[in-house]
């Protein structure tokens, strides 16, 4: 427990989310309590000073001169500030440093296109933000790509759609995103797709002057679907929406457990051009704890299956720090993953999600997890790049154990879009199905508006009407 003392709260966010970095799942209480130790900031319009104190330790002291009141100038040298006494208590260093928000590539994109030097924005990282030399290369590598990219996309005249299927064969164990068992709600599945079809075909009016620019139906697993309802749901996308614009098509195909042969030809006569099957892990045993109910050899049956019936833009997920893993578990994976040669390959740190099974069941499997750790991600870098996939979009997540990055690689050319403007921001992204949230965005105000579907399916289905009139207000 540690303790956090301030005269101000001005910065609360900032230096928690700092504590949290270095100290993962440890709990911050507000207060002179008898704690670990304490951090105890005195807010000056002068001066600022830090102190962190614990019982028979001598205590560190920093102080920063300014007005603290002027945050756009005040926020980061104070944030370097807390991370340099955090980081003299611990004796360690953070490769992200201060930075603790989702997008770090933001600030590389942002000063490319303000034509800044390679080698300034490379310095502006490890000295506005103390990042290690590495983490600033990659954020600079992946906003070149994401730049590049960008530029055949029409914020204003486009927009992109999701679609969300909230159905799985079963609940993997990390997992916190909405979704049900697809045996339980078999029977409701057609009430789904009406409704969703209702949401689909009001989009479809309502931006018919708009130009379509990419789809990405997610979930869930989208092929807990049958081939029948696949279809039907793909039939309705192609007879209400000009597609003539469009970019790229991706289903998150996921679970091998949920893909059969004839679903794959549903997909791919519907237009569908990319798909993901996501392994996680190759490794049985790890696969049996986490709940996929697949083995590593379902694995590569399917990726072959997809690959013998044409889809020639196939991505694989797959996460690092999983419990029971290490770096020889890691490596056994990005191993036989590059194996098989996906078009794109996306790692992931482990995030420990309030929502998931994982953290209600922390205490059983603690000594199991050891978390990512960079050492992890360097082994996905290189055999990634060695297979000449390149990163093209990177983000966080909070609670990820020692602070880490998610990476998406790919073969040139054969990137995803949605991605790069799922993270970026830059372009409407309209969301329709239960536990979906669409992102308007108004660049002349620097301002993003967020309008939620619930997520509860059955709500979902009876008050359909509601959902649709959330977005009227925005899409008229």
């Amino acid at each position: 427990m540690i303790g956090l003392v301030q005269n101000e709260d001005l910065y609360n966010y900032d230096i928690r989310s700092i504590l949290q970095a270095f100290f993962d799942n440890e709990k911050i209480v507000e207060g002179a309590f008898k704690t670990r130790f304490q951090l105890k900031v005195e807010y000056g319009t002068e001066i600022t000073t830090v102190i962190l104190t614990e019982e028979s330790k001598p205590e560190i002291r920093r102080t920063l001169e300014g007005d603290y009141t002027k945050k756009e100038v005040f926020k980061n040298p104070f944030k370097l500030l807390i991370y340099d006494v955090l980081s003299e208590y611990t004796k360690k260093s953070l490769p992200w440093g201060t930075m603790t928000g989702i997008r770090p590539t933001k600030v590389a994109l942002k000063l490319l296109e303000e034509n800044t030097l390679e080698e300034s924005i490379l310095k502006h990282y490890q000295k506005e933000y103390s990042t290690t030399e590495q983490k600033a290369k990659i954020c600079l590598e992946v906003a070149k790509k994401e730049k590049s990219l960008l530029e055949k996309v029409q914020y204003e005249e486009g927009y992109s759609l999701y679609i969300g299927i909230p159905f799985c064969p079963s609940t993997c164990l990390y997992c916190s995103f909405t979704s049900y068992p697809i045996g339980i709600y078999k029977n409701k599945i057609d009430r789904y797709l009406d409704a969703l079809e209702k949401e689909l075909k009001f989009v479809a009016k309502s931006l018919k002057n708009k130009k379509l620019q990419t789809i990405y139906i997610g979930g869930g697993t989208p092929t807990s679907l049958s081939a029948e309802h696949l279809k039907r749901l793909l039939d309705g996308i192609n007879q209400e929406f000009d597609l003539s614009h469009l970019l790229e098509f991706t289903v998150e195909a996921g679970r091998p457990d949920s893909i059969t042969k004839d679903k794959l030809v549903a997909l791919k006569e519907g237009g569908v051009k990319r798909i993901s099957i996501n392994p996680q892990t190759m490794n049985d045993a790890t696969l049996k704890l986490i709940g996929r109910n697949h083995t590593s050899e379902m694995v590569e049956e399917t990726f072959l299956l997809a690959r013998g019936l044409g889809f020639d833009n196939i991505n694989m997920d797959m996460i690092t720090g999983l419990p029971s893993e290490e770096i020889g578990e890691v490596q056994n994976t990005i191993s036989a993953i590059t194996a098989l040669k996906p078009d794109s390959i996306t790692v992931h740190s482990l995030a420990i999600k309030r929502a998931a099974n994982l953290t209600a069941k922390r205490k059983e499997f603690e000594s199991m997890i050891k978390g990512s750790t960079n050492e992890m991600l360097e082994v996905v870098d290189y055999n990634a790049r060695k297979l000449g996939l390149e990163p093209y979009y990177l983000y966080r997540q909070k609670n990820i154990p020692g602070n880490l990055e998610n990476v998406g690689y790919a073969v040139p050319g054969k990137e995803c879009i949605y991605n790069i403007l799922i993270m970026e921001e830059k372009q409407d992204i309209i969301a329709v199905g239960a536990g979906t949230s669409s992102k308007f965005v108004f660049p002349s105000e620097n301002r993003i508006e967020r309008v939620e579907n619930v997520k509860n399916v059955d709500h979902y289905m009876e008050r359909i009407d509601e959902m649709i009139k959330r977005k009227q207000a925005f899409l008229s």
